[in-house]
Order: C-alpha cells, then sequence, then structure tokens
C-alpha cells in the first residue's frame, strides 16, 4: 500500500474518535452523520483493517483504531496550527480575524472589558470579539474561539470535554456586598439574620444557599428575594440599595474603591469559594498564537504576577 488516505476520512475518523460517535462527531464537523459513517467506512476498507467495533449501534475503537487515532489527531492538531498560523491568526505579520470569546455577562461587564482593553493596547495584532451570554459555546462546531464562564463546585458541570483544554483563571472568594445605607441598616446583624433580609439572586438561590451553609447557617427550603439573573444586575440592584449581593472583587473591585458598594460584615461569617471561572479552547488550537497570548495575559492578571508559562 502506497499514499495517504483521503484527508476527508481522515478527519471523519479523528472527530468519532475523539466524539465517541457518528452523530456527534457530524455536529462537530457541521456534517450529516450518513457522510461522516461513509467516510470512516472508506478509511477502513482503503486501510483493509477494522478500526471500530460496532455493537448495538455503538462504535468503540479497536486496538489498531486507538494506535491509530492517537497518531491521527495528532497530525491533524499540527495541521490546525500551521494553518492558523499561515492564515493570520494572530501572527505577527498581520492583524489575523478576531478572536470569538463568549463570557457569562457578569464577569464580561464588569472586569474582561477593561482587560480585552489593555490586552488589545499590549497586543495591537489581536483583536478580540466579546460576547456576553449565559450559553457555554460550541467549541467544537466552532461558534467561538475562547469559553470563558463561571463553574460552580455544587451545581454547574466541569470545564472543557473531549477535544477541548481548560484552564482555571481565577476562584475567587465571594463575599455579600450592599450599598452603604443598606450596609448600616444591617450593622450588628448576625448570621442567621440574613436569612430575613433582602437577598438578590441570580438565575437562581443557589449562591446564597451555598454561602450561607459555609458559614454554618441552616438554610430553609426557600429563600426570600428577586431574580436578577444576570452578576451585573444583582450588582445594579445592590448599588440602588435593593438588597444584599454575593460577589467578588472582580465583579465590585471598582464599585468598593468608589464607595458605590460596601462588603457588609457580618459577625462570625467569612468569605467562600465557591467556584471556578475557566478559560476553555479547543485542544487543537490551544497552542495558536491569538489564543495562547490571551490565555497568558488573563492568567498574568488574575495571578497579579509575571505571564505563566504552559
Amino acid at each position: 500500500m502506497s499514499g495517504l488516505p483521503p484527508f476527508a476520512a481522515l478527519r471523519a475518523f479523528d472527530a468519532v474518535g475523539r466524539e465517541g460517535g457518528i452523530r456527534k462527531a457530524a455536529a462537530a464537523l457541521g456534517l450529516d452523520h450518513a457522510v461522516v459513517s461513509r467516510h470512516v467506512r472508506s478509511l477502513e476498507e482503503w486501510m483493509g483493517i477494522a478500526l471500530f467495533h460496532r455493537r448495538e449501534g455503538r462504535l468503540q475503537l479497536t486496538e489498531a483504531g486507538t494506535r491509530f487515532h492517537g497518531r491521527i489527531a495528532q497530525a491533524i492538531a499540527e495541521i490546525a496550527g500551521a494553518t492558523a498560523e499561515a492564515t493570520g491568526d494572530g501572527t505577527a505579520g498581520g492583524r489575523g480575524r478576531s478572536l470569538k470569546t463568549w463570557c457569562v455577562p457578569g464577569f464580561a461587564a464588569q472586569w474582561l472589558t477593561d482587560q480585552i482593553t489593555d490586552f488589545e493596547a499590549a497586543f495591537p495584532d489581536h483583536r478580540v470579539e466579546l460576547r456576553p451570554t449565559d450559553q457555554a459555546a460550541n467549541l467544537l462546531a466552532r461558534e467561538a474561539d475562547v469559553d470563558i464562564r463561571f463553574y460552580g463546585d455544587d451545581y454547574a458541570p466541569a470545564p472543557g470535554g473531549k477535544g477541548l483544554r481548560s484552564v482555571a483563571l481565577a476562584r475567587p472568594a465571594i463575599f455579600p456586598v450592599a450599598s452603604p445605607d443598606m450596609a448600616e441598616r444591617l450593622a450588628g446583624a448576625a448570621a442567621t439574620d440574613l436569612i430575613d433580609a433582602p437577598l438578590l439572586h441570580e438565575e437562581h438561590d443557589e449562591q446564597w444557599r451555598a454561602w450561607l451553609r459555609l458559614n454554618g447557617v441552616p438554610v430553609p427550603n426557600r429563600l426570600p428575594g428577586p431574580l436578577l439573573w444576570h452578576a451585573h444586575l444583582a450588582i445594579a440592584a445592590a448599588r440602588r440599595g435593593r438588597g444584599v449581593a454575593l460577589a467578588s472583587d472582580y465583579l465590585v473591585g471598582r464599585d468598593l474603591k468608589q464607595g458605590m458598594l460596601v462588603k457588609v460584615a457580618i459577625a462570625g461569617t467569612h468569605p467562600v469559594e465557591l467556584g471556578t471561572y475557566a478559560f476553555v479552547a479547543r485542544e487543537d488550537r490551544w497552542a495558536s498564537p491569538a489564543i495562547a497570548a490571551l490565555r497568558r495575559f488573563l492568567q498574568a492578571r488574575t495571578a497579579g504576577q509575571a505571564a505563566p508559562s504552559d
């Protein structure tokens, strides 16, 4: 046997091996599942070996398929990286296209927007297109290049997955904040008094429930207070004196410095960590110049020190 198999067949095989199924691979590639299935079968015929076990409608890599997939995945990732560089994805030779970045709205509005301004000033060849959204990007389907959001310890799935890579940007301490007038009204309050305070929630009351629980406060079945749906809206409501919100320095650092909000001092309580902001990108584009530059810049900002190395 000589030559190479068709690249479309190799790409389909890589996606099926990575995703664990024809339909998921088809969605990731933007192809019809029948096309992906034909590509895989044609590759097996071309090679003269079985790459998958087919059992009750499910595919599982054979031993030979597993070895072959490891090599092919690495080669395709290298091709993708080389293509990104050649087409100006953040290379020094040109401005390149915008780096599509999706981010949870509160973090985007309260912190990330300022960081991107500084990033673009420091790296004039890179541009970031920021989309605040509660919906995580389907990176494998190329909806975006980067996805940044908060992954709670108790109520959210872990970041990343097959074909993706992630790194923690920050694990912030969470504390209650309010307007100066509201904080004065709560002066001397005990932790249990917070349950009857005007609590401000985002899309659910899970953050407040976790914060109270970790501070040793028995939590009732239902907590009072309105749903504001987004962190920046809860913070805006707190500024207006509507109640007490949970936040971190990433979300209210500027408000605290300007005196628009203050930390609510409750005897016997302490800030707690409820989750992590994670930076997620495709594994095969992790080292592309624009993504690597943005990742390292944000890591340096959250660490407050020189840019880290991989």
